[in-house]
């Protein structure tokens, strides 16, 4: 039988931690003393301007300080510990930095265009990482321990957040924040990172306005949400637009927004509000257009109905790896529904509901691109009928292992084409031309 140390198996695969500066931690403790005794009133904002000369009066009375630490990282992080999310809080206001993924207190990891490195900071251990994970948890009200130990959560900057800690995480409590602009991205913003091309921006802002129901496929992390805020940026502003997510992160210009936010299960295992519950209720809360964050389950179902009964603009995303995917997985979802129809009737209302599929996916080299633009014809016999519209091309790699290729139309106009004209929208046929640009 294997051995435990201090609570763990010995053959745990978390490494053993390096030891921290002596002399770094000893005065950061002693300044953490003498901040909680002069915090008798609580007011941390009066305290911080004093923290510095602390340190300054504690290096005079102890020499064996002086010139063995650095007083302004020992000051920086306190003052990160008191009023932001310890260690990783200068990361979290990087605008660079797009993901941070703390895995146990000895290793944190950041996004930076596209691509995982390290990010060189430390927790002193497990507890420092909990008061963190408390930080965070507390304003919202969730919680999170042995009993519950995953929990999905947001920063106040809307920033999405997800945190499972042992023993379910052997590597220590785990954290992985997915970060959000301050200024949410504009369609220019996609032509400029190459992820559409400007032929693709006006035909999608033309679909957005002619109330054609759009879903927005890809993997983890390739964009989607961006993609979808950006679309619903498209919606006029006089309509009503309720929005379903598990937590809040669209970030809508529009007026008239109505913000709808799951809710998990209490301790005892009640008070959960599915986004089926928030689909259901939102169809009574006369909505003009609905935008769902995420389907992942049965409320495709009640997605699709409202999309087939004059909730027409509807918008959505979803995980797949391609368009035709993600009309397998809708199938699988429905069923999720608990309702035994037939894949025919099923597959009858995916096409009859759904306009334009738009997949968008991470390439190997950290970018972002939407790789299709795909119309729902319908169905011939059992099967449904799809056409990509644009597509990317690639065509090959730099030198410095950067993906090339072309965003270009396939050459062929939707079906949909006089709708959008009947709408008063009009999109130049050339758009559809299949000429290309050539990405970076």
């Amino acid at each position: 039988m294997a051995a435990f140390r201090d609570g763990r198996r010995s053959d745990s695969p978390r490494k053993e931690r390096a030891p921290q500066p002596t002399k770094h931690q000893e005065l950061k403790n002693r300044l953490h003393k003498q901040i909680l005794n002069e915090l008798k009133d609580g007011d941390v904002e009066a305290i911080i301007p004093k923290i510095d000369a602390m340190a300054v009066e504690i290096m005079k009375e102890d020499e064996s300080f002086r010139g063995k630490i650095d007083r302004k990282k020992v000051v920086e992080e306190l003052i990160n510990d008191l009023t932001g999310f310890g260690p990783i809080n200068p990361l979290l206001l990087d605008p660079d930095v797009t993901e941070v993924m703390v895995n146990g207190p000895d290793q944190v990891y950041v996004e930076r265009g596209g691509k995982l490195e390290p990010a060189f900071v430390q927790f002193r251990d497990d507890e420092h990482v909990m008061s963190v994970i408390e930080k965070i948890v507390a304003p919202i009200g969730r919680r999170v321990d042995e009993s519950s130990p995953m929990v999905d959560a947001r920063l106040p900057d809307g920033s999405r957040v997800n945190i499972i800690i042992p023993p379910l995480a052997l590597n220590g409590p785990t954290i992985t924040i997915r970060k959000f602009s301050k200024d949410p991205y504009t369609i220019e913003d996609l032509i400029r990172f190459g992820t559409v091309s400007r032929e693709m921006a006006m035909f999608l802002e033309a679909c957005v306005k002619a109330r054609l129901n759009i879903f927005v496929s890809g993997g983890t992390g390739s964009g989607k949400t961006t993609t979808l805020n950006v679309l619903s940026s498209f919606i006029p502003s006089d309509e009503r637009i309720v929005t379903i997510e598990d937590a809040a992160e669209l970030q809508l210009w529009q007026d008239h927004v109505v913000s709808l936010e799951s809710r998990p299960a209490n301790i005892e295992g009640k008070g959960a509000v599915t986004i089926r519950d928030l689909v259901r209720n939102a169809l009574r809360m006369r909505p003009e257009r609905i935008v769902i964050g995420e389907v992942r389950g049965g409320e495709a179902l009640d997605m699709l109905q409202a999309m087939n009964t004059g909730h027409d603009g509807s918008l959505a995303t979803g995980h797949s790896n391609s368009p035709r995917d993600m009309i397998a997985r809708l199938e699988t979802m429905v069923l999720m529904a608990g309702l035994e129809l037939p894949v025919k009737a099923i597959r009858e209302q995916i096409a009859g509901a759904i306009d334009l599929i738009i997949q968008q996916s991470r390439l190997k080299d950290g970018t972002r691109k939407i790789v299709n633009i795909t119309e729902v014809l319908g169905m011939e016999g059992d099967v449904i009928v799809l056409q990509d519209i644009f597509a990317y091309q690639q065509t090959g790699t730099d030198a410095e292992g950067r993906i090339q290729g072309r965003l270009a139309a396939t050459g062929i106009r939707p079906k949909f084409y006089e709708r959008l004209e009947t709408s008063g929208i009009h999109v130049p046929v050339s758009v559809f031309l299949g000429q290309g640009r050539d990405e970076p």
